[in-house]
């Protein structure tokens, strides 16, 4: 049995007094928005030399793409729609990290929830809007906890790996949604895996028509304030910090190692299922074959670029919805390759993850050769 599979309770009786009044630190909101920039700027730094051998004036290329996504009041409506599934993903994923699990599963949970909340969404037409929102956004979280639960058994009980886990876990249910929708829920007509349109009482209010951004954006953000407080006044807020900076150290403190563990997952997979349903309400209105644009892998690469931050969270979010957003309106009139977007956004998850594991490993570098020191 290892360290964080052991019981909760036993000889340990020590307990770690809880700082539940620790104050939002905007020092470390504004090192979050600073460790975002320096990949931001090294993945537009490769995009320009790609664009240079392609023949492309770089400086001309991102204008038009602050232009596109910031320029006017339909634009910003048009990335912050793009950054609100994101804003879900990213929170999911900061949430899980936290508590010291990596939970690669958010899109299996986010595509899992718009199939589950499209369903419902369907069938609530007799009901008023608020009940008929409700019931889908709570079908949503039940299905994005489902996802989430049996990676979370494995590994709060068993020790089994969770990036290993909830990465296999995303094809099982990739499979069964394709499987379900095809078998049960396909609309007449319909060629494609697609299911029916969900019941106009079930649609999430815009915010600025005739933009496609809607009510989820602010749950999204409360989301994200509620997070921030949480993490910081709270005791499971504490524990999540602790156990997720250092287990073996909380579990000899007697903390419940355990309970954060399996409290990470599923809270991951509740937030992460509950953008899946906002995204089908909101945006797309039913479930289709391609309804996560890899929302949930992009949402890791926010928060580990974030470093769990809520600020950091927002920034990165707003980010990508902005890359995504514009990216596609400026290829439209631009001779620019498609796949410059790609190569910007890979960059940037590839350095988020070199800037979460790079300190690490040179830590342990460091130790290692303090003990040869020693030693000799």
């Amino acid at each position: 049995m290892t360290d964080q599979q052991a019981p909760e309770t036993g000889a340990h009786t020590s307990y770690v007094p809880v700082p539940v009044r620790q104050r939002f630190s905007w020092r470390a909101a504004g090192e979050s928005a600073w460790r975002i920039a320096i990949p931001v700027m090294i993945a537009l730094a490769v995009g320009a030399v790609a664009l240079i051998l392609g023949g492309a004036n770089p400086l001309e290329i991102y204008g038009m793409l602050v232009q596109e996504a910031f320029g006017d009041a339909a634009r910003i409506n048009a990335t912050l729609t793009a950054a609100t599934p994101l804003l879900f993903t990213g929170l999911a994923a900061a949430i899980a990290f936290r508590g010291g699990v990596f939970n690669v599963g958010v899109e299996g949970s986010f595509g899992f929830a718009g199939l589950a909340a499209a369903v419902v969404g369907v069938n609530v037409g007799a009901l008023p809007p608020m009940l008929a929102i409700t019931a889908c956004l709570v079908a949503g979280m039940l299905a994005g906890i489902a996802v989430a639960l049996v990676p979370a058994i494995l590994r709060t009980w068993l020790g089994v790996d969770e990036v290993v886990s909830t990465l296999m876990f995303n094809f099982i249910v990739t499979g069964v949604t394709a499987w379900l929708v095809q078998s049960y829920f396909l609309a007449p007509g319909q060629a494609n895996s697609a299911t029916e349109y969900v019941a106009g009482s079930a649609e999430l209010p815009l915010l600025a028509p005739p933009g496609q951004l809607n009510a989820g954006f602010v749950l999204a953000i409360a989301l994200v304030v509620f997070y921030g407080f949480w993490i910081k006044r709270s005791q499971l807020g504490f524990e999540f910090d602790a156990v997720g900076k250092t287990a073996r150290f909380s579990l000899a403190q007697g903390l419940r190692v355990r309970t954060v563990l399996m409290s990470a997952m599923l809270i991951s997979g509740a937030v992460g299922g509950l953008g899946g349903a906002v995204h089908a309400l909101g945006v797309v209105h039913r479930f289709s074959v391609g309804f996560s644009a890899s929302f949930g892998f992009t949402g890791i690469a926010i928060a580990l670029l974030a470093r769990f931050n809520p600020v950091g969270v927002v920034i990165g979010a707003v980010a990508f919805g902005a890359l995504a957003a514009a990216g596609a309106t400026v290829q439209l009139f631009v001779n620019i390759p498609i796949q410059l977007i790609s190569i910007l956004q890979g960059t940037i998850m590839m350095l988020a993850v070199a800037q979460f594991a790079i300190p690490r490993l040179l830590r342990r570098r460091k130790a290692k050769r303090n003990q040869t020191e020693v030693s000799a």
